[in-house]
């Protein structure tokens, strides 16, 4: 075996987590996962971003219509994950998105396996495939916990690995996501600067509506 090809095998292999169930309650009830970006669903631009990134298989997380997002949006090869408790905020999509991850984990092959999980979030268009690369690379094992930072500050996307993931399911509720399980991990965190190559703005609001024209 050449060198080239022994260093793509050791490569870590990181799976794509997308939260796309949100049900833009300040956006008048508008699902983000289907607000259009670029004439398509801005579910598929996310999903996107994740490939190009380096992700070897992307789980999508659906909640809010999220029988319009299966027929609307073209997310062929994507595990669609459909959180029934989405209202209840992102900590609930989480848990739901590595729940999937890890009955994928007991089915794969050894080699299959992923080391990590890249989770990123359906609303931050700002945060292309460069950022997502740079959050990849910094996977090590399946001990990893990197995140993308902004001016030093911690931001998305986030990789955990695969260690990691119950501790994190154990502990993600509301809206705060991981962010308990992260401030206790503080000197775990492998922080990877992405300012000069992404915007970490969330389409939240309708005046954030006109970041996607």
């Amino acid at each position: 075996m050449r060198q080239s090809e022994t260093a793509a095998v050791r490569e870590p292999r990181v799976a794509g987590l997308l939260l796309a169930a949100g049900g833009g309650r300040r956006l008048g009830g508008r699902p983000k996962a289907l607000l259009p970006y670029r004439g398509r669903p801005l579910v598929e631009h996310a999903v996107r971003v994740l490939r190009t990134g380096g992700c070897a298989e992307v789980h999508v997380v659906i909640g809010a219509a999220a029988d319009r997002v299966r027929e609307e949006a073209a997310l062929d090869g994507c595990v669609l994950v459909e959180n029934p408790e989405w209202e209840q905020g992102m900590g609930s999509s989480l848990r739901a998105g590595l729940a999937s991850l890890a009955a994928g984990q007991a089915q794969a092959q050894a080699q299959a396996q992923a080391q990590a999980a890249l989770v990123s979030l359906v609303d931050q268009p700002g945060i292309g495939a460069e950022a997502v690369r740079r959050v990849v690379a910094a996977c090590t094992s399946p001990s990893s916990l990197a995140c993308a930072a902004y001016d030093g500050g911690r931001g998305h996307p986030v990789l955990f690995g695969a260690e990691h993931w119950p501790g994190i399911a154990a502990t993600a509720t509301g809206d705060r996501g991981a962010r308990a399980y992260l401030n206790e991990h503080e000197a775990e965190i492998t922080r990877v600067e992405c300012g000069d190559v992404a915007e970490a703005y969330d389409i939240d609001t309708e005046a954030d509506l006109a970041r996607l024209e």
